[in-house]
């Protein structure tokens, strides 16, 4: 098995099986909501898509955030914290994030795609493993051009080791996840929105057994969960 890593700005050319990683928070956040009973995540780009699901599509709630900040008119925003304190049971969730769903929507040509943080780590490599790939494709979304996004590098250099059938310490990867750029917002008091607990339940490795496939249903990428 071989592996490449890649980006928002370079995973449109991405194909095979692509893994879109989001640890500081839309993936984190979305295995929460799947844990309170979402039956399935809608991403999209943009906070009007958001909106107008929402309009349009009975019992469906969305979540997401800009710079961090859950939009006007949104249900809920994009802290795991806040998350596992709803019932979400049978809600469809549209979700628009400033990386995560823009990975899952610019990854056009992905064969196979899932969603993913360090909450379900072991789930997706076992998923990955059954697929057999050639070569696995991750999406670092968080990676800009001022270093920001070590979360989402170490995640992936974690599900690699672990695909390589190592037996990484997992104490080294959740300490980038506290030293990463995108941590700071969450270790500032002067911060409420962005609730340090929000860090711990990101950095809880294998929280739950299940992984978040993506699929196409009629035209929009959809997020479900399988248990492998």
């Amino acid at each position: 098995m071989n592996f490449r890593y890649t980006n928002l700005e370079t995973c449109q050319s991405a194909t095979g099986l692509v893994v879109v990683i989001d640890v500081i928070r839309a993936f984190t956040n979305a295995a929460f909501a799947f844990s309170r009973g979402a039956k399935e995540i809608y991403p999209v780009s943009t906070v009007e898509e958001a909106l107008k699901f929402k309009t349009e599509v009975p019992n469906s709630l969305a979540c997401g955030e800009v710079g961090g900040i859950p939009p006007e008119g949104f249900d809920f925003g994009n802290s795991p914290t806040q998350t596992k304190t709803l019932d979400l049971s049978g809600c469809v969730i549209v979700q628009r994030t400033g990386a995560g769903t823009q990975g899952i929507v610019r990854s056009i040509h992905a064969d196979v795609m899932l969603a993913a943080s360090l909450v379900i780590a072991n789930a997706t490599v076992t998923h990955i493993r059954t697929l057999r790939p050639d070569y696995v494709t991750f999406v670092i979304t968080g990676q800009l051009s001022d270093d920001r996004g070590d979360e989402d590098l170490a995640c992936a250099e974690y599900f690699e080791a672990l695909l390589r059938g190592q037996e990484p310490d997992p104490a080294p990867y959740i300490d980038r996840v506290y030293k990463s750029r995108d941590a700071l917002f969450h270790l500032d008091p002067n911060l409420p929105e962005f609730p340090a607990s929000d860090l711990d339940y990101c950095t809880k490795i294998d929280a739950f057994d299940f992984v978040m496939p993506v699929t196409k249903e009629n035209g929009r990428p959809a997020i479900r969960t399988l248990k492998p």
